[in-house]
């Protein structure tokens, strides 16, 4: 490991970046360096330039991987190297407002049935009931789920932060059904290796597995079943603030966006064209 990478490794450290950022970061600022075959402390301000270009025109990144490479960029070049000028010319790409895409309760219930795999199962079923994210579901340990007290302990997640999540009767009854099939310790998600948990790629290839065999017409993903969670309790009558607590959002805006992919507005709200009259519906002529 050269001297300057474990020097931007250790500015993360103190700063008490999580390990995820700090690998994060350094694959960045990584791959930035091969593409100019230069050390990152030799480029210049139009090499970032010409990097950015080539992320968005020939690579075709999506926003959220151009905002990590910039976060990384401005982290090293400010906090590792000490050249706060070099801001400037790193700028932010402009945010894409998308909404979630959104399963249908009896969409998520077949992909969660085409899991024939019992460890499989029971991963889906946990992001679903608790609204985990990926990392924080691979992390969970066995000793984090409290039954006497039907609650899960989300243990340093997103932005180092402890939360806890509901543990639903259903949900505790199939975790003890895997607990007494596969004995996991110290985590609930086993990987490949005794001792380790299963990686976000494990739980991400488990996901795409089950959405296919379910013949889901949609993009699957693992926090398709976050969005699921929050989404369908909002739907159920479950305020905007328990949810975001639930969720872990600092601000109460991030899980607003879950107000615009809810049917609750669009479901009681009736569309002009039903409002007029029947004997005015024109037939169309072929």
């Amino acid at each position: 490991m050269s001297a300057l990478r474990q020097k931007m490794i250790e500015d993360m450290q103190i700063r008490n970046y999580s390990p995820h950022t700090i690998e994060a970061y350094v694959r960045c600022v990584a791959h930035f360096a091969g593409h100019f075959g230069k050390s990152p402390d030799l480029l210049t301000p139009a090499h970032v330039r010409e990097y950015q270009l080539y992320l968005v025109q020939q690579r075709e990144d999506c926003w959220g991987t151009l905002v990590q490479t910039v976060c990384a960029l401005r982290f090293f070049y400010q906090q590792t190297l000490g050249r706060k000028w070099m801001i400037d010319f790193i700028p932010y790409p402009k945010r894409v407002k998308k909404l979630p895409l959104i399963l249908s309760q009896e969409e998520v219930h077949a992909l969660l049935k085409a899991t024939t795999n019992l460890k499989h199962h029971a991963i889906l079923a946990t992001i679903y009931a608790t609204g985990l994210r990926v990392s924080e579901a691979a992390a969970l340990l066995v000793s984090d789920i409290d039954s006497g007290r039907q609650m899960i302990a989300v243990r340093q997640g997103k932005g180092r932060k402890d939360r806890f999540v509901m543990l639903s009767p259903k949900l505790l009854e199939l975790l003890r059904k895997y607990w007494k099939v596969y004995k996991p310790h110290p985590y609930l998600f086993i990987g490949d290796r005794p001792g380790y948990p299963i990686s976000r790629n494990g739980i991400e290839w488990i996901c795409q597995k089950a959405a296919v065999a379910a013949r889901l017409s949609k993009p699957v993903t693992p926090h398709t079943l976050r969005h699921c969670f929050a989404t369908h309790l909002l739907e159920a009558g479950t305020d905007l603030r328990t949810i975001q607590l639930l969720l872990g959002h600092n601000s109460l805006r991030t899980t607003a966006i879950y107000l615009h992919v809810s049917n609750l507005a669009l479901g009681s709200t009736t569309s002009p064209l039903d409002l007029l009259p029947t004997n005015l519906t024109l037939e169309p002529k072929l």
